[in-house]
């Protein structure tokens, strides 16, 4: 019975993502003062395209967030709007460069390859962002769901051939073992579409193992309305990262896995938490927060933002 229920929650999973997708792609409008550059090519294949959102009065040397979107490795575009409606009107209105990336997915790429077109749109992306008024040197590396796992592998991993970012936010990750996960006995099905059933794979593809040094400061946000095990595999994997000496630390939050992914950017105290990262990872960073004021559901007592 246990198997059948674990099996049917991961069904609901794989089904609320390929639902998220469909309702999610419509276009949306954009502020007059937000410029929008779409289907940039960084490679070869069709599918390596990437879109910029930069202010309308170019910014000198400012902070750039790079995001990577999610759909169990196989579904999912750059211009979704859960993907980027609300955190372009939150950050590119402040001065940021706001990035979304394609990338090959399943069945024509695996996730390690996937990883690797990542990188190739990170490269590529700061070797142009000054041309958007952006700085290589300040990025902000940003994925949900299989795009939280490809940006805490890139993380973990840090290829020398990319600009050292400012940090990396994980948008609710439960990929962060894939070997512990693939050795469980009860593995989504997804899963095994996505990684195989290899064991040296797995352990390549998994964030933990990978991280074997300091990496850039780290958030690992997570739904605790999950059935499985999103936060706990985030606290330990930023309990392995602490132990490197790296900044990190894990966010829980009452959204849902979808949500977490759409209310980013909009007015909630979700937002703020995640601003509040941000503006530890450069002075220029938190020069474009600092005019933030707390949000209406602040609670003086406990002195944090409480969303719900």
């Amino acid at each position: 019975m246990k198997v059948k229920r674990i099996w049917f929650i991961s069904l609901l999973l794989h089904l609320g993502l390929v639902l998220t997708v469909f309702f999610s792609s419509s276009s949306f409008a954009l502020s007059k003062d937000i410029v929008l550059l779409s289907d940039i090519a960084y490679g070869e294949f069709e599918q390596q395209r990437l879109d910029v959102y930069y202010p309308a009065v170019k910014k000198q040397a400012a902070p750039v967030i790079f995001m990577v979107h999610g759909g169990a490795w196989r579904l999912g575009d750059k211009a979704s709007k859960a993907v980027v409606k609300n955190k372009v009107a939150h950050w590119v209105s402040k001065g940021f460069i706001f990035i979304s990336v394609n990338y090959r997915m399943l069945p024509e790429a695996q996730p390690l390859e996937q990883a690797q077109d990542v990188e190739m749109a990170i490269r590529f992306s700061q070797q142009h962002a000054y041309k958007w008024g952006g700085s290589a040197e300040k990025f902000i590396l940003m994925g949900h769901s299989a795009g939280a796992h490809l940006v805490s592998l890139i993380s973990a991993r840090q290829n020398d051939d990319i600009t050292p970012w400012l940090g990396t936010v994980s948008l609710d990750s439960a990929a962060y073992d894939v070997e512990k996960i693939m050795n469980s006995d009860n593995i989504p099905s997804f899963y095994e579409k996505a990684f195989g059933f290899s064991s040296v794979y797995w352990m390549t593809a998994s964030p933990s193992h990978a991280l074997s040094k300091t990496m850039p400061p780290f958030l690992a946000v997570c739904s605790t309305s999950r059935k499985d095990d999103a936060c706990l595999q985030a606290k330990t994997f930023v309990e392995k990262a602490l132990q490197y000496g790296t900044d990190a630390q894990v966010l829980p939050v009452t959204f849902s896995h979808r949500k977490i992914n759409v209310k980013l950017g909009a007015d909630y105290c979700y937002t703020r938490d995640v601003d509040a990262f941000i503006k530890t990872l450069h002075p220029s960073v938190e020069a474009l927060l600092s005019s933030e004021q707390r949000p209406q559901r602040w609670s003086t007592k406990q002195q944090r933002c409480v969303d719900g």
